[in-house]
């Protein structure tokens, strides 16, 4: 008995010391301890350093894709001495403003094979970051609302399974079973069944930076908030650090993930880039009892709509139509949202709207993404995530950080290369199955 006492001493002693005292790593013990000690020894989840001179390599962009980028860096090709460099606070861009959504149901078989492999790196994201981010794999259900369409998501369907995903083509009856609240006898819009993912589901957006910012933290990234990139330094045709808002700093290397932002940012080093930034809406009802157990898709418009954990409806439809930097979207694309919304499931029109936000995005020419080095040697390139940027998040990061680390792509992102808009190999998802990306 006294060994065992002394054994569990030794083992609570040793995770509580788990890591340095400037760090912070969740387990149960530390629960209990802090539950017992009115919660008092808690520290940051991430700090903030003073900025080094140099870094083996920076990560431009504090959101989802960069915060993962330099945790994967860190984890898993074993460079510690990374800056991340975000120009306003962490979770304050497109990954705090989004609808939550992970699915890998596409059709192209370079999209599929890698939103697949993002879809399982979700699968073990909370274990890989320690941190709680809500992952709930409740499945995506797309709709459909005639033969033609019903021949497409069965294509669809079958090129998911042929590439190792899971679908499951739903008949009207099922349907009706688990979502008894969608408009089934619209004349416009009659609803004949569905294309089911059920590993599809939701995560927590702003604990997804959150966690990220903290793993990435844990294995000692320098997080640098409110610090604006203006400008590239270079020496013999190399990108060798960055200016900045709190003064010039050095690199080996430089990965650009900023979003909306990247046309704004590579144009610092005359780099002319196949994006457009447009606004993309999400909206936010009031907290209702459970009504939506999964995430729904709209066939006939541009809508998709699922329940947050705290019970508001949250959901979203296409980009604004005009070029824009703001953060904010058209009253026009609020309509066309809620006219789908009522469409699909006029129930909807009882909630009250709570709030809306916009996140830029940055759409490139053939609707799949950028992730690649450029002509530029020691610059790096992540972009042109569309509509599909949140879900990317750890695929994105995980192959960017190999892009980065070996100076070549990973076989997941060799096609989203910057050559294939000048060669024509282009990825055209919403061309070839009928689906924004």
């Amino acid at each position: 008995m006294l060994l065992c006492k002394i054994s569990f001493s030794k083992l609570l002693t040793d995770l509580l010391k788990r890591k340095d005292v400037h760090r912070m790593y969740y387990n149960i013990l530390k629960l209990l301890k802090e539950g017992f000690n009115d919660n008092k020894g808690w520290k940051k989840t991430w700090q903030n350093p003073e900025i080094k001179k140099k870094y083996d390599v920076i990560i431009i962009g504090g959101g989802g894709h960069g915060l993962a980028t330099a945790f994967y860096l860190a984890k898993e090709f074993n460079i510690k001495n990374i800056a991340v460099l975000e120009k306003k606070w962490i979770g304050g861009g497109n990954v705090g403003r989004n609808t939550t959504i992970i699915r890998s149901n596409y059709l192209l078989n370079e999209n599929e094979a890698f939103y697949e492999f993002s879809l399982k790196l979700w699968e073990t994201l909370e274990k890989q970051i320690n941190y709680n981010a809500m992952v709930s794999q409740r499945g995506v259900l797309n709709v459909f609302h005639s033969d033609a369409q019903r021949d497409s998501f069965v294509r669809r369907g079958n090129s998911m399974i042929i590439n190792g995903a899971d679908a499951e083509l739903y008949d009207v009856n099922k349907i009706k079973t688990i979502y008894p609240f969608l408009d089934y006898n619209n004349a416009r819009f009659p609803i004949k069944g569905g294309l089911f993912q059920k590993r599809g589901g939701t995560v927590r957006h702003d604990a997804v930076a959150w966690g990220y910012a903290h793993g990435a933290d844990e294995l000692g990234v320098d997080i640098i908030q409110n610090c604006e990139v203006t400008g590239f330094k270079f020496k013999s045709g190399t990108c060798v650090g960055v200016k900045t808002s709190k003064g010039d700093i050095l690199a080996n290397k430089i990965g650009c993930a900023v979003a909306g932002s990247t046309s704004l940012l590579m144009s610092k080093a005359n780099m002319n880039l196949p994006l457009e930034s447009h606004v993309l809406q999400a909206f936010v009802s009031e907290s209702l009892k459970p009504l939506i157990p999964g995430v729904i898709t709209f066939g006939a418009g541009h809508f998709y709509i699922s329940q947050s954990d705290k019970g508001g409806l949250v959901f979203g439809g296409d980009i604004d139509g005009y070029n824009s930097y703001a953060q904010r979207g058209g009253m026009d694309m609020l309509e066309d949202v809620c006219e789908g919304g009522l469409a699909l499931m006029p129930t909807i029109g009882k909630a009250r709207l709570l709030r809306m936000w916009g996140g830029i995005m940055d759409m490139s020419m053939d609707g799949s993404p950028i992730i690649d080095k450029t002509h530029i040697k020691g610059l790096y390139l992540n972009a042109g995530w569309c509509y599909g940027g949140f879900k990317a998040t750890p695929g994105s990061a995980n192959v960017f950080a190999h892009t980065v680390a070996k100076d070549e792509p990973h076989k997941i992102n060799e096609a989203f290369n910057l050559e294939r808009f000048s060669n024509g190999r282009l990825i055209d998802e919403h061309g070839a199955a009928a689906v924004a990306h």
